[in-house]
């Protein structure tokens, strides 16, 4: 009884630790998109803070058409930086489907593919504003990382809004060719082990020049976000 309680303390203690490393070392950016319907001529702004990221950006957003919206970001002091286009493919009452292509300026550079899905439900309090949820299958591709090497990652995401000025994105992306997902939460894995230097030796989670995670690292995968909208209003003329 006593050794299962130990083992079960130490699982708990490794999870918490990678989701610790997870907030503070990760090297990878994604945008912050409009969780509305725009309409042409509308625009918002806002700030997001990201554990990718560490720092936080600031982004703006504007609608070229009904169907898509162009998004900008400049991060501090560079990082986390870059450009972003959505086009809606489906909108039907309270729900909608948004495909966004995304890159970003980073020890990692990214470009993402991302299919959101997103579904606005009325509160059932009087006075209090609709909530929007959503989620995405997002790729991510690392044309040349940290190490100068590619990395090609796929997962999940899944947002919501927390206020009426905030909200949250969370999302994990895998690169299956650096390490098994199964490990994922195994801080005893590595690549350099007898067990898995034939496989993975070539994948290293660690830029040995810089110390920084590299573009194979489980870090590099992790996404968090919370975001924050401080206006958005509509600039078309009618």
């Amino acid at each position: 009884m006593i050794v299962k309680r130990l083992i079960i303390n130490r699982h708990i203690k490794q999870s918490f630790s990678i989701i610790i490393l997870f907030l503070i070392a990760g090297c990878a950016t994604h945008p912050t998109v409009s969780t509305t319907r725009m309409e042409k001529g509308m625009s918002s702004y806002g700030y997001t803070l990201s554990a990718e990221n560490i720092l936080p950006y600031v982004w703006f957003r504007y609608a070229t058409s009904d169907i898509g919206n162009i998004g900008f970001r400049i991060g501090l002091p560079v990082y986390g930086t870059g450009i972003d286009y959505s086009r809606l493919l489906y909108s039907k009452e309270n729900k909608w489907d948004v495909l966004n292509i995304a890159w970003s300026f980073n020890p990692n550079h990214n470009i993402d593919l991302t299919y959101y899905k997103f579904t606005k439900k009325k509160s059932l309090r009087e006075n209090r504003p609709s909530t929007t949820s959503w989620w995405g299958l997002r790729g991510m591709y690392i044309p040349t990382g940290i190490m100068g090497k590619t990395s090609v990652r796929i997962g999940f995401l899944l947002g919501g809004w927390m206020g009426k000025k905030f909200g949250y994105e969370i999302g994990y992306y895998h690169d299956f060719s650096s390490m098994p997902i199964t490990s994922l939460f195994d801080m005893s894995w590595d690549t350099n082990s007898e067990k898995n230097k034939d496989r993975y030796g070539d994948t290293p989670h660690k830029d040995p020049a810089s110390g920084m995670p590299s573009e194979f690292s489980r870090l590099t995968g992790i996404s968090f976000q919370l975001f924050f909208v401080l206006n958005q209003k509509s600039t078309s003329k009618k």
